[in-house]
Parts: structure tokens; C-alpha cells; sequence
């Protein structure tokens, strides 16, 4: 019998590109399914099979990049307005190209209400993807540890309305690992909502503190009212949208809905997830 044939979106991004390395490096057979197919980004190993272009918009393309897929990571589209619509549309490329089971890196406390803005999208996309008729997988992951050191501004200040609340964020390694482990078993996670964390609960205020720690230079948070967060990001002249995301990141960890740490990650991959000071550790510093 021959093995299924994986699918990996996303392969220049960087939980696509881990993906794919774990695949490699188990040899099994995978697709590669990217923007641009000409990157220099794109990974290469024996075990991959090809290199197909796909938009997540443009139904008929990605309906023939997939066919043959038998199990497909996708990974979530970059933040747009019409990311809603054209995630969908993917979706309904892949149900018409026969892949069978898809797993879609979701976000924590997906829901049509939910404080972060972006949440609501993958809500959106999980509920599309159960009425498709195609098995599915929904990765909820909380923030990114990977990305906390960003928040932090060229005064080493991290500002944003997330008061006390805290979050058990998450490394994108982690989230792959546990990609990685339900392409190569699908069947063991059919129509499963998974949460993935990281092992620790921390507020804004614990961030800015093994910051400093790890990196020997004086990070500090600042609790802004809304207002204020509006105001401080006017600079960038983004969209109401966008900045509508921005904000309600912080008010997401507010209200603690993704404070909770989960056993998943340990128990899908066997590791236990890494913390934040064990990543800065491993990692150079993000202004670097």
C-alpha cells in the first residue's frame, strides 16, 4: 500500500518550514504548497516530492496543486481582510481535490466573539472546514513565545492593555512538533481541537522580567488604557482592522482566556513544550 502523500502549506514560513524538516526527517513522502515556488526559502530533502504554487484565493489553482494530497497542513493565511473568504475558498479546493484530512493551525478561544479580533477568523475557517465533508484537525495555539521579544520598544518598554492578565504562550518549535505528529497519524486525531501551550502562565510584567534576566538590559511593561493603545499605534497609519488587532491582543491576555497551560504538546509528542527563558537562551537576541 502506498504511503499517503502530505501536504505542507506555508513551507517558507517558519512553522511550515519546521514541518517540513520533521517530515524529512522521518522520510516521509510530502508536497510542498507555497506562494513561490522559486524562493530561495523553499526546503529541499529527499523525501519531498514536489514544489507546487498555490493562493489561497484562486480555487482552481490550489484544487490542482492538491491533487494527490492525501493529508494537508494548513497553516493559517497572513492577516487580511479577506482572509476569512479566502481560506474558505482553499478549503473548498482541497475538499474537491479529494485530500482527505486537513489540519489548520488555529488560534486559542476561537470563537465568532472573541476578544482578539483575529480569532474570530480562524472560528470562521474551523466551522467551514467541519461543514466540508473533509476530516479535520484544529491546532489552537496561544501567542508565540518566539515573538514576545518583539512587543518590546526601542526604550525596552512592552506597552499594551493587558493589565495582570497572563498567557501561556507558546514556541512555534512546539507547534510544529505537534503538526508534525498528527500529519504522519491522522487517524488517531480526526475532528480534534487541540490547545497548545507552553508549560508556564505569564503575565506581561513576568515577560518583561526574564527579558531582562536572559538579556542583561532593563525591559519593563507598561499597562496602557485602550485609548492609549489606540493612540500609541496611530503612528503606523494601519488600518482600523488591523490596529482593532493589535490591540485586542492584549485584551485577549486580560482576560486570561489563554492563561491556562495544557498537557498536549507533552503528550501528542512524548517533549515536554520549551519554556520562554529556555528559548531566549538558545536564540540571539531579536535586534541582533
Amino acid at each position: 500500500m502506498e504511503v499517503p502523500l502530505i501536504g505542507v502549506t506555508g513551507a517558507t514560513g517558519q512553522v511550515g518550514r519546521l514541518v517540513a524538516r520533521h517530515l524529512a526527517a522521518a522520510g516521509r513522502r510530502h508536497r510542498l504548497l507555497v506562494r513561490d515556488p522559486t524562493s530561495p526559502r523553499v526546503p529541499s530533502s529527499p523525501a519531498t516530492v514536489d514544489v507546487r504554487r498555490v493562493d489561497y484565493a484562486d480555487h482552481d489553482l490550489c484544487r490542482d496543486a492538491l491533487r494527490g494530497v492525501d493529508v494537508l497542513l494548513m497553516v493559517s493565511a497572513h492577516e487580511s481582510p479577506t482572509r476569512v473568504a479566502d481560506q474558505a475558498t482553499f478549503v473548498d479546493a482541497a475538499a474537491a481535490a479529494g485530500v482527505r484530512h486537513v489540519v489548520y493551525t488555529s488560534f486559542a478561544a476561537a470563537a465568532p466573539d472573541a476578544t482578539f479580533t483575529l480569532a474570530r477568523d480562524h472560528h470562521a475557517t474551523e466551522t467551514h472546514l467541519a461543514a466540508s465533508g473533509v476530516r479535520w484537525t484544529a491546532l489552537r495555539d496561544t501567542l508565540y513565545l518566539d515573538f514576545l521579544e518583539d512587543l518590546v520598544g526601542a526604550d525596552g518598554v512592552i506597552r499594551g492593555p493587558a493589565g495582570d492578565g497572563r498567557c501561556a504562550v507558546v514556541a512555534r518549535a512546539d507547534v510544529a512538533r505537534v503538526a508534525a505528529t498528527v500529519l504522519q497519524q491522522p487517524d488517531e486525531h480526526v475532528d480534534r481541537t487541540y490547545d497548545l501551550t507552553g508549560p508556564q502562565s505569564l503575565s506581561l510584567a513576568d515577560v518583561a522580567r526574564i527579558l531582562s534576566d536572559v538579556r542583561g538590559r532593563h525591559v519593563a511593561f507598561h499597562d496602557e488604557t485602550i485609548d492609549e493603545a489606540y493612540a500609541s499605534r496611530a503612528v503606523y497609519g494601519a488600518p482600523r482592522w488591523q490596529v482593532d488587532a493589535w490591540v485586542s491582543t492584549y485584551t485577549a491576555i486580560a482576560t486570561n482566556v489563554m492563561a491556562t497551560p495544557t498537557d498536549t504538546v507533552a503528550r501528542l509528542t512524548g517533549t515536554p513544550p520549551t519554556t520562554l527563558e529556555a528559548h531566549l537562551r538558545s536564540t540571539p537576541p531579536a535586534t541582533a
